[in-house]
């Protein structure tokens, strides 16, 4: 089979797929993205420039122009892909980047998979979700302006895949028809548990975690509300105070990934760190930036108390990791996380905006081992019956081939990750 898979940033959220696919020896396998020195085995890459924005300080149209650009970039070096005589079987790549507009031109009759990712609501939803942070009055105008390749993209051919519940739900009714719920899975044997790791000491650069402390983690892509960092920050002078044997680990880039930003090129990790430098014990507190995965997966695998914040927004990939490695989650009560997290089960759910309930939960947690091994068994439990990674690749390349034979795929492929096995 010959397969295109496009992204902007490769690869997406296609790793999985693309490493299991390119494994078989009679596949062809060519992915158009921008520039990367990335690369993974038997993966052909093809480029088009990135596209720069335009001298134009509003963010709607910036985003709009890039897209078209992109997707007009993206056409050309597919053009010259099919004058050398590459036809796919099948065409996949995101819909929201604007890759993917104009590939009906090129092949009519090849049948593409969209991944959608997440439709905009100009209220409900992550708009004006949080109250401590004002929005301004033509906020739902530039909203609706950020669904226009998502509309496009819905309205060309193709079938499109979301990869929860939730995301799914945000799409329009006419659109999720033609959308199948694709629960992705994580690599069981990578992220799992491991007492072992709690024996010994646990060290990131200089910051050492001793078998007797407990470990509080906090793992999010860029530091910032929308992933609760301001109200993880608020909870830590009590959680620190409370548990003198406690320490902190927070992964993520120093940066803003979803919402705004503050003025002044000022950062929501140095701002908090302002506001709370008085309160807030610095030695048994680490900011680990980015970090390789292996020691990702170390540091939830030794994670006493792991905390995942979010909006009614895109659900983080680390939840299921945390999952997976048997943490012991104390999570937002949002709907995204409602989805995977069953309360006094799977997890601890939390009032999002509720410090003082989040640093009480954290301390339930570390306090209580009865509740810690119960969360830990049956967390880990929960992602061996619905976060398999095998499931999720024969899900996914039975969705790639109905595509491929013409047939209508089902709309759900994959467990639900809140039907938690009984004993």
């Amino acid at each position: 089979m010959k397969y295109l898979f496009i992204h902007q940033n490769f690869p997406g959220q296609f790793l999985h797929i693309v490493k299991n696919l390119a494994k078989q020896p009679d596949n062809e396998i060519v992915f158009v993205s921008q520039p990367t020195k990335r690369s993974i085995d038997g993966v052909r890459n093809l480029f088009y420039n990135k596209i720069p924005p335009i001298n134009e300080s509003h963010s709607s149209l910036n985003e709009l122009y890039q897209a078209v650009k992109r997707g007009e970039a993206a056409f050309h070096a597919i053009q010259k892909l099919k004058q050398l005589g590459f036809k796919p079987d099948i065409i996949i790549g995101h819909q929201g980047w604007g890759e993917m507009l104009n590939l009906q031109d090129i092949y009519p009759d090849v049948p593409t998979l969209k991944y959608c990712e997440f439709f905009y609501h100009s209220n409900g939803l992550d708009v004006n979700f949080d109250p401590e942070f004002t929005s301004d009055e033509l906020l739902s105008s530039r909203v609706r302006i950020k669904n226009t390749i998502n509309l496009i993209s819905a309205n060309n051919p193709g079938w499109g895949q979301s990869p929860t519940l939730f995301q799914w739900k945000t799409y329009p009714e006419w659109a999720r028809k033609k959308i199948s719920v694709l629960r992705e899975g994580v690599d069981l044997n990578l992220c799992c548990p491991d007492e072992e790791i709690h024996k010994k000491d646990v060290q990131i650069d200089n910051f050492v975690i001793k078998p007797m402390e407990k470990l509080v983690t906090y793992i999010a892509r860029g530091l910032e509300p929308y992933r609760g960092f301001h109200i993880v920050m608020r909870a830590l002078p009590k959680i620190l105070k409370e548990r003198p044997d406690a320490k902190i680990v927070i992964v993520g880039a120093d940066q803003v990934s979803y919402g705004a930003q503050l003025p002044g090129n000022v950062t929501w990790k140095n701002y908090f760190l302002q506001q709370l430098s008085n309160e807030l014990d610095f030695s048994r507190i680490y900011f680990a930036g980015v970090v390789p995965y292996t020691i990702f997966c170390d540091l939830l695998k030794r994670s006493d108390a792991h905390i995942y914040m979010t909006y009614p927004f895109v659900l983080s990939w680390s939840l299921r990791e945390a999952m997976a490695s048997g943490c012991s989650i104390i999570a937002s009560d949002t709907e995204p996380v409602k989805e995977f997290i069953v309360h006094k089960k799977t997890g601890i759910l939390t009032p999002f905006f509720d410090q003082n309930i989040l640093a009480d939960n954290v301390l339930e947690v570390l306090e209580n081992e009865y509740l810690s091994s119960k969360i830990k068994y049956y967390v880990r439990k929960e992602a061996e019956h619905s976060l398999s990674m095998s499931e999720y690749l024969i899900n996914y390349n039975n969705l790639i081939n109905d595509l491929i034979m013409g047939h209508n795929p089902p709309l759900f492929l994959g467990k639900s990750p809140v039907d938690v096995i009984e004993d």
